[in-house]
């Protein structure tokens, strides 16, 4: 490192250990303001994207130009890419945060103690929430909006290809936070692409930062959770499966399959894996397989799969171990419900998996086995999505088994304390 970088290194340093000062502070205040400031600030960050769509539109073309001369994919393009449509979304999803039930104060349990002690555990908010993400700009609102009706101060470090994004909707975030009376630091944005801020963010600001989310791809998340020093929600990659059971409706497993798969490819959602029934292969296969390909979906099979038709690729091996997030999919032949949930134990990222069937025992054992974060029966694994499970968005979906797992919306970004009321007892 020559005497340039190393002033640029203190400086981002320097940087964010004001940041990190400064959302200590701003916690302390969002944690105790009224439920009505927190609701004012999102629905009035929500009116400024609206008012501002054409501008945030206008930078995001241009972050889009220049991540594709940087050679990005056509899936991380599209994960990157605002549309009108995509904006809008993000505007109704702030005004459905801000219309959730404050989670802050929420009795949790109650109970009483044969000396007489009343014992209360309520919900409190973690405090400070850095959040590292790629790509998709709409993070920005959906992280900061669901870290503030949590009572958190959030810092968000945007991806390096969506700077101009970030910095739009974070100045609506920063509008509605002024306008409602609450600090505006308590949604700050990194304003530098310097590498050495995620470093420091994973550090924990000296102690300002009390939990790391990381939103992006595989590599990204590695390191977090590698590296971090504070305790991270996350998903390392989501390679998930759809299982079509023997006593599958061929029309409904069609449905969900090309949903599951091909709605959008680049989400964590998508599916990944096709396991079909050898009971069912005979009638069921070839038209799941037929319907893929058409779609423009690439399938890479087994040798009964390829055998149904001559379009189908050879799977490997890494290809049971593939996170996509594009059109292509594995395809495979297995010997029942044992064999699909083996499977599933030892390829799957334990993100979200889904069975398709009319055999209600095989559904019930399916989601009691399969050790996901998510398991649906009978519906696209598309679903995995905070919104679409009534949280007003996600800040991401975690995998672990501590706190919080799925998808991690405003009740799961806060924690808890104990109330204990007393008329004078003692410990003998």
């Amino acid at each position: 490192m020559n005497a340039s970088q190393e002033a640029t290194h203190s400086e981002t340093l320097a940087l964010m250990g004001e940041i990190g000062r400064a959302a200590r502070k701003a916690a302390r205040a969002v944690a105790h303001a009224p439920a009505e400031a927190k609701t004012k600030a999102l629905q009035k960050a929500a009116a400024a994207i609206r008012d501002q769509s054409a501008e945030i539109i206008a930078v995001n073309a241009d972050d889009v130009e220049e991540a594709r001369e940087d050679g990005a994919t056509v899936a991380a393009l599209d994960r990157l890419a605002l549309t009108p449509a995509r904006l809008e979304a993000v505007a109704r999803g702030l005004e459905e945060i801000a219309a959730l039930p404050d989670p802050v104060g929420r009795v949790l349990a109650t109970f009483d103690r044969p000396n007489g002690l009343k014992i209360e555990r309520v919900a409190t908010p973690l405090g400070v929430i850095g959040v590292i993400y790629e790509s998709r700009p709409n993070v920005t609102a959906d992280a900061g909006a669901l870290c503030l009706k949590a009572g958190n101060a959030t810092i968000l470090r945007g991806g390096s290809d969506s700077p101009r994004s970030s910095t739009a909707i974070h100045h609506c975030l920063v509008a509605g936070l002024e306008a409602s009376g609450l600090p505006a630091e308590a949604i700050q944005l990194v304003p530098t692409r310097d590498r050495a801020a995620v470093g420091a963010m994973l550090a924990g600001l000296d102690g300002a930062i009390d939990v790391i989310v990381p939103r992006g791809g595989k590599s990204l998340v590695a390191r977090v959770q590698h590296e971090a020093r504070v305790p991270v929600f996350a998903h390392l990659e989501g390679i998930v499966h759809v299982f079509v059971h023997a006593k599958a409706d061929l029309e409904m497993a069609k449905t969900v399959v090309l949903n599951a798969k091909m709605r959008r490819t680049g989400v964590c959602g998508a599916a990944e894996t096709l396991l079909v029934d050898r009971a069912c292969a005979p009638t069921h296969l070839q038209p799941l397989v037929k319907m893929l390909l058409d779609a423009q979906c690439e399938v890479r099979g087994d040798a009964a799969t390829q055998g149904v038709d001559p379009r189908v690729a050879p799977a490997s091996e890494d290809d049971w171990d593939t996170e996509y997030l594009d059109a292509i999919i594995a395809a495979r032949v297995v010997d029942g419900l044992d064999a699909a949930m083996e499977h599933i134990a030892k390829h799957g990222s334990h993100h979200t998996d889904c069975i398709v069937t009319s055999d209600e025992a095989a559904a019930r054992r399916f989601l009691a086995e399969v050790d996901s974060a998510i398991v649906t029966h009978n519906a696209s694994t598309q679903f995995a999505d905070g919104g679409e499970f009534g949280f007003g968005g996600e800040i991401g979906i975690a995998t672990g088994k501590m706190h919080a797992r799925g998808p991690v919306g405003v009740e799961q970004l806060t924690s808890f304390k104990y109330r204990v009321h007393g008329s004078g007892q003692t410990r003998p």
